[in-house]
């Protein structure tokens, strides 16, 4: 019975790392292939106490939505700019239908009044708040099937604040 229990817990240390591998792979290949669009913020408290400084997220094209109307997971339909500002369509519950001009970023329900679209929020070297404070777009990479990470702060002449 030992030796099968040595089995039972190596087989599943080298699952756990596989899945571990392959989810960074996928962040990777986003990050590389992935189309940059920026959605514009909505204003949240940038500082907490425990976690040191950051900046809540919150996106425009989440608010004035009910979401009781909509799905518990879904996807955010939206049309780019050609400035490459991401403007609301509609929110829909499966990938398709959806028209040439338009990209898919998922959301996430998790209350009656909260959507969560992308990342919720940025981390930044204490000390550094003043220079994020000015930050009115979040830049998202989004593949084709509606993932996205957070790559961004941007300003409001849609430049990365660094």
């Amino acid at each position: 019975m030992k030796k099968y229990k040595w089995i039972i817990i190596i087989t599943n240390l080298i699952l756990v790392f596989l899945f571990f591998n392959y989810a960074l792979f996928k962040k990777e290949k986003l990050l590389a292939d992935g189309q940059l669009v920026l959605l514009e913020l909505a204003p949240v408290d940038p500082r907490s106490l425990i976690q040191g400084d950051y900046m809540r997220l919150r996106y425009a094209i989440a608010r004035h939505q009910t979401a009781d109307s909509i799905a518990k997971r879904g996807f955010c339909v939206v049309q780019v700019t050609e400035e490459g500002i991401a403007e609301k369509v509609r929110f829909q519950e499966h990938k398709t239908p959806i028209q040439a001009n338009e990209l898919l970023i998922q959301y996430t329900k998790r209350n009656s009044w909260q959507i969560h679209i992308g990342a919720e929020s940025f981390f930044f070297q204490e000390g550094t708040a003043d220079k994020y404070e000015q930050a009115k777009y979040g830049g998202l990479k989004i593949d084709q099937d509606g993932n996205s990470i957070l790559v961004g702060l941007y300003d409001k002449h849609r430049k990365r604040i660094e």
